[in-house]
């Protein structure tokens, strides 16, 4: 795997990349597609026990791409803060987390593991709970996809000095993000 280009950047600690997982609401499939150009659509998903899982029609661009290679590229990021320029252009950022895949799809046909994993979604989506029983009409209509990780990365842009400091203080604190920071002149 290449060395990122700004290794202080990088995001090492397995707590994190789980935490950033856990957070977003949000990921990209990236799978190959038969004209050679990759497709990435923005998909819900659930991290557990080490694997990505999806969930998505039987039929569909995705389904074909994976089931002609199975080779996946999956990232998630988690906005952090939008810093808002005062005086200049340039003192405008967005600071993120982010987590990048790279694994094998497949298709799961096992029932349980497709129970575990509609679970797992649930219990992102909606932990409170109150969505009924799955119905086995319900469930024929919908594939699971896992994706078996080979590779995870990560890699933040928090800032530096007062800005990185207020940046993982929201972090820490579990207010909602992005927070809107200010540069101090």
């Amino acid at each position: 795997m290449r060395q990122q280009r700004k290794p202080g950047k990088a995001i090492t600690d397995t707590a994190i990349l789980n935490d950033i997982l856990s957070d977003c609401h949000l990921g990209h499939l990236a799978t190959n597609g038969e004209d050679g150009y990759p497709m990435v659509k923005p998909l819900n998903f659930a991290h557990r026990e080490g694997r990505i899982y999806l969930h998505s029609a039987r039929e569909g661009e995705k389904i074909d791409h994976i089931l002609r290679d199975a080779r996946v590229c999956f990232e998630a990021c988690q906005p952090v803060a939008q810093i808002k320029a005062k005086s200049h252009p340039c003192d405008s950022a967005y600071l993120y987390r982010s987590v990048i895949i790279k694994g094998l799809a497949s298709i799961v046909e096992d029932s349980t593991e497709r129970s575990e994993a509609f679970t797992a979604l649930m219990d992102k989506y909606q932990p409170e709970g109150g969505f009924g029983d799955y119905t086995e009409k319900r469930l024929g209509l919908t594939t699971i996809i896992r994706i078996d990780i080979e590779t995870i990365s990560g890699k933040e842009d928090l800032d530096k000095g007062a800005v990185r400091d207020r940046a993982q203080e929201a972090l820490a604190s579990g207010t909602t993000l992005p927070v809107t920071l200010y540069r101090e002149e």
